[in-house]
């Protein structure tokens, strides 16, 4: 990580510290200080209009064990430390594709790759799964079934997770 990723990372922490998960402007300040919009940006509004609309390949770049707890539906994941670029050895490069995380750091690095890979068509979900959930749309398990909580990475990222149980384990 460069010195500006540090400042940032820093930055966000004690944004993270002083502000309440039901603090739209606290979560709005936190996601602008770690993403820069390298990437295009789509709201979870737009997400899910687009969803009922249109065919796009979402990836979840959270690690397994935060998927497996919950994800978007449909939703492959393709990692972030190790990720698996395997999952789209077969998808078309111009095919719509939006990439989440938590909050949308992780899932911007990734969608970057992507681009660099040949992928024109990549977007980057605003305040990843934690924005998502906080509107109130619906996550699945490993089955399929729709399931009223999330991962929220670890304890100080949890303030953000506002309407869903935390879960920082699989179960």
């Amino acid at each position: 990580m460069n010195h500006k990723g540090y400042i940032l990372m820093i930055i966000a922490f004690f944004i993270i510290a002083f502000s309440k998960g039901q603090n739209k402007w606290g979560f709005e300040t936190m996601v602008n200080s770690l993403v820069s919009n390298d990437v295009d940006t789509i709201s979870s509004t737009e997400l899910a209009d687009l969803l009922n609309q249109d065919s796009v390949l979402l990836l979840d770049s959270r690690e397994s064990d935060e998927y497996r707890v919950s994800h978007l539906e449909g939703a492959k994941c393709i990692g972030y430390d190790r990720p698996d670029y395997d999952v789209l050895r077969n998808e078309d490069k111009s095919k719509p594709i939006v990439v989440y995380c938590s909050v949308g750091k992780r899932s911007e690095d990734i969608g970057l790759e992507l681009k660099k890979r040949g992928f024109t068509n990549v977007y980057n979900l605003y305040g990843g799964i934690f924005d998502w959930t906080n509107r109130g749309f619906p996550v699945v398990d490993m089955e399929g079934n729709s399931v009223n909580k999330v991962h929220p990475y670890n304890t100080a990222w949890g303030i953000w997770v506002n309407n869903y149980e935390k879960v920082y384990g699989t179960e």
